[in-house]
């Protein structure tokens, strides 16, 4: 049973203030994703509690979930590490009081040093810990002294993998008790597509040839010079028009995939087509042969759920959080091998009666990841912020 506070503070209103800067429309990725999905369901499940959603910038009315929304434009624009600091620092304290917030909600690592309002931080991975070389001096400078802060600070911390857990509690020093395991989801529109959907969408971006696909924004953690290396290889020993879909937008350092992009054997056979809403990344993922996701480090790869969750395969990474996601319905790979990979693309292509096993698993896979079970489990690491 519950202490008498936390049952109390569960069935009388709050309000709950949200970092809601990361809810831009047409720009959703992981940690939007996340958010947008855990509010949807949190607000609609909990009208006596009111929410105050905190935007950098003007925002679209589909983000206010319910009338116990009241949504607040705060400034600065929080898009560079001086301002992170400004907003955080300086505004959230601010309106914190002025509302008169209970607890303070933040899914996007960062947190204010500067208030007494217990708070909940959802920290998503570590990356810039691991890859410092792949974020740009200013952001990974600011991250890595204050990342361990707001560790520290936080009343209490999700995280999206068993992995992740570890990694914060171990490089950070946080006692894994206070340490909460919220897993992602996927959208509902990935679903099993009819051979006469998935023969519509090869139409369209194939010729109607079938093809690997990789989904990500295009920066160097996503390892795209590897995967372009192992498609090459896999092209070169295998005759066949198989393709390969790359769908993502440019986020930064991705210098040498352009470069690759123009210059690679076999660059006829793969298709750009930049960022995609989820009603059509659903139909590309859907009518893929086989995801391949050889990210070199993620905190949890929504990309190998989706898959997953339209009864694709996927060929993943064997590091950090993706063999937890991918369980027993994917390949793994050394992502620094592009050897690896393509070795691993040409059995997911011959070898038939393998990825009809794949395909087999993935329903019981999915089953552990929801969107429902995200906020559920968000919910009680919030409840038990306000009684701690």
């Amino acid at each position: 049973m519950l202490p008498c506070k936390s049952i109390f503070l569960s069935t009388q209103a709050m309000r709950i203030a949200v970092n809601t800067r990361l809810l831009l429309k047409g720009k959703l990725e992981g940690i939007g994703w996340f958010t947008y999905q855990t509010l949807l369901h949190m607000v609609q499940q909990h009208p006596e509690h009111e929410f105050i959603f905190f935007f950098d910038r003007p925002y679209d009315p589909q983000f206010v979930f319910g009338p116990n929304v009241t949504p607040v434009v705060v400034h600065p624009q929080a898009r560079h590490p001086v301002l992170f600091y400004m907003w955080f620092e300086w505004s959230i304290p601010m309106l914190l009081r002025r509302y008169k917030a209970d607890l303070f909600l933040s899914p996007d690592g960062y947190l204010s040093l500067s208030t007494k309002v217990p708070t909940c931080l959802v920290v998503h991975d570590l990356a810039f810990e691991h890859y410092p070389q792949h974020f740009v001096l200013s952001h990974r400078t600011y991250w890595r002294h204050y990342s361990p802060l707001f560790a520290r600070k936080a009343t209490r911390i999700a995280t999206v993998s068993t992995f992740s857990k570890n990694d914060i509690a171990e490089r950070y020093g946080i006692a894994p008790g206070n340490i909460d395991v919220v897993y992602n989801g996927a959208h509902a529109e990935y679903r099993p597509l009819t051979p006469a959907e998935k023969q519509e969408v090869k139409d369209k971006y194939t010729a109607g040839c079938e093809y690997f696909v990789f989904a990500g924004a295009i920066h160097p953690r996503k390892n795209i010079v590897n995967l372009l290396k192992a498609f090459a290889i896999f092209k070169k020993r295998q005759p066949t028009n198989m393709k390969l879909i790359i769908v993502g937008r440019p986020a930064w350092k991705y210098d040498e995939v352009e470069e690759m992009r123009y210059t690679m054997p076999f660059k006829e056979d793969v298709k750009w087509v930049g960022y995609m809403n989820v009603d059509e990344l659903s139909k590309v993922m859907g009518a893929a042969w086989a995801l391949v996701y050889a990210s070199l480090f993620e905190g949890f790869g929504i990309p190998i759920l989706e898959a997953l969750q339209c009864n694709v395969p996927a060929i993943a990474s064997n590091t950090s959080s993706m063999p937890e996601v991918a369980g027993d319905a994917a390949l793994l790979v050394d992502p620094t091998s592009p050897e690896d990979i393509a070795a691993k693309m040409h059995t997911m292509y011959k070898d038939e009666t393998l990825r009809n096993r794949l395909i087999a698993k993935a329903p019981e896979q999915v089953q552990k990841f929801t969107w429902q079970g995200a906020a559920d489990r968000l919910w009680a690491c919030m409840m038990q912020c306000v009684q701690q």
